[in-house]
């Protein structure tokens, strides 16, 4: 649908485009202007849809790394537990030397966990600008089809004044 629209769209502006001036109060520059403005609003147009696509491909990657970093959450936490435990047995059994082994995993473990928390609050800062970006991009997309309509409607109205 949308490409048979953006071919009668594309057929529509070559017609309207080729129509010869005729009339004396509207100059061919004013014509030759609407064409430069609807071929730079075509360019603009082009390259929102380009940035809405790579936002949308950036929020994919967003979600996905928020979803390793869960992972990987989860995971430290159960090392961090099973750390935890193997030191409360060796604090029973009273074995000095493994007890300071277990010490050293547990903050080895704390240090993962935070690194991972940390990881996991930037891709979602991230994940919040991408959506802010593609909101914006959108807008734009509206923006410039507003903006191609109206240099459209000045190219017909100057083409018909002639």
């Amino acid at each position: 649908m949308r490409l048979t629209t953006a071919i009668a769209m594309t057929g529509m502006a070559v017609a309207l485009l080729t129509a010869p001036a005729l009339a004396q109060d509207v100059r061919s520059d004013d014509i030759k202007q609407d064409r430069r403005d609807i071929r730079q609003d075509r360019r603009d147009l082009r390259n929102d849809r380009r940035d809405v696509r790579e936002d949308r491909r950036d929020i994919r990657q967003d979600k996905r790394d928020i979803a390793n970093d869960t992972k990987d959450i989860r995971t430290d936490r159960r090392d961090l537990g099973a750390d935890r435990r193997e030191l409360a047995a060796d604090r029973k059994a009273g074995d000095k030397d493994a007890v300071k082994n277990d010490l050293k995993d547990i903050r080895s473990d704390r240090r993962d966990l935070n690194r991972d928390l940390k990881d996991r609050r930037a891709d979602v800062r991230d994940l919040n600008h991408d959506r802010r970006d593609l909101r914006q991009d959108r807008r734009d997309v509206h923006h410039d089809r507003r903006d191609l309509r109206h240099d459209r409607k000045d190219l017909k109205a100057d083409q018909a004044a002639k």
